[in-house]
């Protein structure tokens, strides 16, 4: 079972979120529990750990920590990625975010489905970046990488 069963949030001393990023973080966070793939790479010459995993991110000295835990809490593996190659595309996806709510305010659905559609690019790259920077180290499907990369981008928000 090589799959992430729990999902936690070190979000101590960051700003209260707004509403809208509240429920990107709930929404993120039950698709990812419903359905992902998560696989933790062979290092130093020891087999790959089985899963599932219980995950907790977090920032610290300004660095995105991935705690891995077994089901039964023993610690796995802590993963350290630099926050930098992160910038730039989670402003960018902020930024589209928030034209894509005022949109949904007061544009007609074809304005909005070409901002979602620059949304959805956005959250791409972001997702195409936690893979690269995970290489090695973890491996995920597409659609976890983007579940993970909202999560980046919610803690982000207030690192």
């Amino acid at each position: 079972m090589s799959r992430i069963c729990q999902i936690d949030i070190d979000d101590c001393g960051l700003p209260t979120p707004t509403p809208e990023v509240e429920q990107e973080r709930k929404v993120a966070v039950f698709d990812l529990l419903e359905d992902n793939s998560f696989v933790l790479a062979a290092r130093d010459g020891k087999l790959a750990p089985d899963g599932p995993f219980a995950m907790k991110l977090g920032i610290r000295d300004r660095r995105l920590v991935i705690d891995i835990k077994n089901e039964a809490g023993a610690q796995i593996a802590e993963l350290q990625l630099s926050l930098g190659p992160f910038r730039q595309v989670v402003k960018d996806y902020y930024q589209i975010c928030g034209s894509y709510f005022e949109a949904v305010k007061r544009l007609p659905p074809s304005q909005i489905e070409a901002i979602d559609m620059a949304r959805r690019g956005i959250h791409n790259e972001g997702a195409r970046i936690l893979q690269e920077r995970l290489e090695g180290k973890a491996e995920m499907d597409i659609d976890t990488a983007r579940r993970l990369f909202t999560l980046v981008c919610v803690l982000h928000f207030g690192g």
